[in-house]
């Protein structure tokens, strides 16, 4: 009887020991998986939209892309309410109105340059240039600088996440997806 009862200690404690580590093998293999904290943090990035200045271009970066963020004055305003499909490119966060867009031009992937006196931008490789609202006035480029992405949160935006302001933009062919 002696060495039954020592066996079946044996079988259970080895049991034990091997569902153990069953379950931390496992658990290994699921955190390889996964994406690493900085992978996903590069996915969205949140800007405070109080601190940016009127007719002043800033550039941010989401996901290894140039992001122009404008913050309209009220003489951009006014143009644009002009015109239906400008204001469509426009963001309203709190009373303000800001144009933010990839800063890739859509012919060839040039950065376009800022003027603020004109109010408007120049992709130097071939000419291309757009407005304000980011929209093409002058080809090559096929279409306006896309939009990124984004939901807004009180007075901030978070990029790479889709609100449903950039839900409307997809429904509407004011963007395309990035």
């Amino acid at each position: 009887m002696k060495n039954s009862s020592r066996r079946g200690f044996m079988g259970k404690a080895f049991g034990a020991v091997a569902g153990v580590g069953a379950v931390a093998s496992l658990y290994a293999m699921k955190r390889t998986w996964d994406p690493l904290p900085s992978v996903k943090a590069a996915g969205f990035t949140t800007l405070d939209m109080s601190a940016y200045k009127e007719n002043e271009l800033v550039t941010e970066k989401w996901r290894g892309k140039p992001i122009f963020v404008l913050k309209q004055n009220a003489e951009m305003v006014k143009k644009a309410q002009a015109n239906p499909k400008d204001m469509e490119r426009l963001i309203k966060i709190g009373n303000d109105y800001f144009m933010v867009c990839v800063g890739l031009c859509t012919h060839l992937g040039c950065i376009p340059g800022y003027n603020p006196d004109e109010q408007s931008f120049l992709c130097a490789c071939h000419g291309g240039m757009y407005d304000f609202t980011a929209e093409v006035t002058k080809a090559p480029p096929p279409r306006g600088l896309d939009i990124p992405p984004f939901k807004i949160d009180g007075m901030k935006i978070v990029l790479g996440e889709e609100g449903p302001e950039y839900k409307k933009m997809l429904e509407t062919g004011v963007t395309l997806k990035v």
